[in-house]
């Protein structure tokens, strides 16, 4: 799903972006429902970013990633915890493109995305590459998201990938 984002353009640069877990909703400009395999998923694009909300077998889990006045946790590289029971796994990325590699990342990105039944993207006014996107899927027992922040007036892209679930057997 795409939507044209009804807001200003908060979080003007990659560095402004904050990262926390177990934050209540926040108010959301676009919001998009799933339901993965018995987990209830909630993609929340904010004026500020994203929020994702799972539950499942009454656990629950709360991430944010977004400009937060007053946070004192910046955008970490990777973060593994407990969480709910689960085993939580972030990371994140900052990608540096020219011009012209940005805005064909940035069609790539919406194009796939917005045709993704378990997409959500989101384009703020005043340029079609200031974008926010998450995509979602259920992968051998754990639900898994992918976002992208773009920020086309430094050229920078911030990807994260989150899993949450059970521990993956280590592989032989």
């Amino acid at each position: 799903m795409l939507t044209t984002l009804k807001t200003s353009y908060t979080d003007t640069r990659a560095d402004d972006l904050a990262w926390a877990l177990g934050r209540e909703p926040l108010p959301a400009l676009a919001v998009l429902d799933l339901e993965l395999s018995g987990a209830k998923l909630q993609l929340r694009l904010l004026g500020a970013s994203h929020q994702v909300l799972l539950e499942e077998d009454g656990r629950t889990c709360s991430e944010t990633v977004a400009c937060m006045p007053g946070s004192s946790t910046p955008l970490p590289l990777g973060v593994s915890k407990r969480v709910g029971g689960w085993e939580y796994e972030f990371a994140a990325r900052v990608e540096t493109l020219s011009d012209g590699s940005f805005a064909g990342r940035a069609q790539e990105l919406l194009a796939l995305v917005a045709d993704h039944p378990h997409g959500l993207a989101g384009t703020f006014p005043g340029s079609p590459y200031a974008f926010t996107a998450l995509l979602a899927q259920r992968h051998e027992g754990q639900v898994r998201w992918r976002t992208w922040h773009a920020y086309p007036q430094e050229g920078q892209l911030v990807v994260t990938r989150t899993r949450v679930g059970a521990r993956m057997p280590a592989a032989l």
